[in-house]
């Protein structure tokens, strides 16, 4: 009796911790054989937790590929649940493993834009700090010496007064790929993400965190080409950086017309570039 409930418990176990497909909405950017990219709205979590074991962003591609034979969903770019942008995924181990070999030898580049509080100064650098996780709570990252090698780089693009205190929408590009890497650097620096409950502080211009994955280069896994696939700036984040009369002007407005939704580029070789994360 005991060997047969030792043989039934794990296979119950198993059930309970294999993400389920699960039709949901999917905002694709790019899609073919080997990968999709996908442009997730802020508010959804990518991968099931122990808090969140549905409607996520795999339960949907799980639902989508339901019907093709070998395909493995498996997500290179994960973003926080009030990070918008471009999440790249994989449809086979395979070629998930390849490209995270990209990843490892620095043929990814993942460009963020953030609105910050304050100016940053100088307006553009490079922020090298390690990171770690706090020893009081682990679901928080801090600075600290014995943490990882982390590095940002930052650009500001514009500048605005807002309500109290200026405010400035920065791009972002990791250099290395770590869990919260932008929203610590930039908060330590003095400078946090406008609306960012963790490591800044509540805002009533916006209900989460201003940050959004903008653009993803990096080589197709199969064929090789480079491609650059860019994700429109959500409408929360631009009324941030747009004046009185509703409209945005400076860099930020060139930006703001770039991102056309579902457009994908081919350019030049990516080459050695940064990796991606969260």
């Amino acid at each position: 009796m005991l060997d047969q409930v030792d043989k039934i418990q794990p296979q119950a176990a198993d059930v309970r911790q294999r993400p389920q497909p699960e039709e949901g909405p999917l905002s694709i950017l790019f899609e073919d054989e080997c990968v999709v990219v996908l442009d997730k709205p802020p508010g959804v979590v990518v991968h099931p937790t122990y808090k969140n074991t549905s409607g996520t962003l795999l339960n949907a591609l799980l639902w989508r590929y339901r019907d093709r034979a070998g395909v493995q969903p498996g997500i290179l770019t994960r973003l926080d649940k009030d990070t918008s942008g471009v999440v790249v995924v994989a449809l086979t181990p395979s070629l998930h493993a390849a490209m995270q070999r990209d990843m490892t030898a620095s043929r990814v580049r993942k460009e963020y834009l953030a609105v910050v509080s304050g100016v940053p100064d100088p307006p553009m650098g490079r922020i090298s700090l390690p990171l770690g996780r706090s020893s009081e709570d682990r679901r928080i990252v801090v600075v600290r010496e014995d943490g990882a090698r982390c590095e940002t780089d930052y650009e500001v693009l514009e500048r605005m007064a807002g309500p109290g205190a200026s405010i400035s929408m920065v791009r972002c590009t990791l250099l290395t790929g770590r869990t919260h890497q932008i929203r610590v650097h930039l908060a330590h620096r003095g400078w946090p993400i406008v609306g960012d409950r963790v490591y800044g502080l509540p805002s009533a211009m916006i209900a989460r965190q201003a940050l959004h994955a903008w653009r993803v280069a990096f080589p197709h896994p199969l064929t090789r080409e480079p491609l650059v696939v860019t994700s429109t700036l959500p409408a929360d984040i631009q009324a941030l950086m747009a004046d009185t009369d509703g409209r945005i002007s400076g860099r930020s407005a060139a930006i703001t017309a770039s991102t056309t939704p579902n457009v994908t580029t081919i350019v030049a070789p990516v080459g050695k570039s940064s990796t991606s994360d969260r």
